[in-house]
């Protein structure tokens, strides 16, 4: 393994039930691996475990945002302190073990080495060939593919997995982006985000991994949070094809 700096980042709300196996395996998965929390005030003691976690061990870090303020600010949170603090790697990664602590080291070789990097961006892909879903019903990974395709269209966007949050990113390209820009505060967030780095010439590149839906606590996703995020996509899109931002 390569002696990239990494930080892997994972945005929280009501996931006790995940939090410690998690961030143990990811520990596992990647040696020396710093893990940081971020949580939106979670009323079933995540926020607690975590505080008494940090004060036992200095590679884990954890912010308390005190309410729910959507998963694109969380993720520009840990992009941000990602830049701030030093680190080579941010990795974002959900909580409820959809995405496979064991794929971390590929997704990490997939950027090369620190004196050759061959990436900027690295995602845990679902639909590039070896990638797949478990645990979903048809209509879902129909409206999966569905928003993948919208975007793809919209954004032009290059990878099969536009949407997937799973994703390695070198510090060195997130501080070529100006996040006062971003409008996106939920699920669109990540098409949005994945539009910028384009723009400013990230190599974006893709490794498999299988999604398994989450086994404990419930989907943060919603019907209208959904249609908040295509919506949004239109936005966008309507800019990159008639360049007006």
């Amino acid at each position: 393994m390569s002696c990239w700096k990494t930080l892997v980042s994972i945005a929280t709300y009501n996931e006790r039930e995940n939090i410690e196996r998690l961030v143990n395996a990811v520990r596992k998965a990647v040696e020396g691996v710093e893990v940081l929390v971020i949580d939106d005030g979670s009323p079933d003691g995540t926020g607690q475990w975590c505080e008494e976690f940090q004060q036992e061990h200095d590679w884990f870090h954890y912010v308390q945002r005190g309410s729910k303020q959507g998963l694109g600010t969380a993720i520009l949170c840990g992009m941000q302190y990602a830049i701030d603090q030093g680190y080579d790697l941010w990795i974002e990664m959900d909580a409820d073990f959809s995405h496979p602590p064991e794929r971390l080291p590929a997704m990490i070789e997939a950027i090369g080495e620190p004196d050759d990097p061959v990436a900027d961006v690295v995602i845990g892909s679902r639909y590039c060939p070896g990638g797949g879903v478990q645990g979903w019903p048809l209509r879902r990974r129909l409206m999966s593919r569905g928003v993948n395709w919208y975007a793809r269209i919209l954004l032009g966007l290059a990878p099969k997995d536009c949407s997937g949050a799973f994703r390695c990113c070198r510090t060195a390209i997130l501080e070529k982006l100006d996040f006062s820009e971003v409008r996106s505060s939920g699920y669109s967030f990540l098409e949005e985000i994945l539009w910028y780095l384009k723009r400013v010439g990230a190599r974006i590149v893709e490794v498999p991994i299988i999604f398994v839906d989450r086994q404990y606590g419930e989907s943060k996703l919603n019907r209208a949070e959904a249609i908040r995020s295509l919506w949004m996509m239109f936005k966008l899109g309507i800019r990159n094809w008639f360049r007006s931002g």
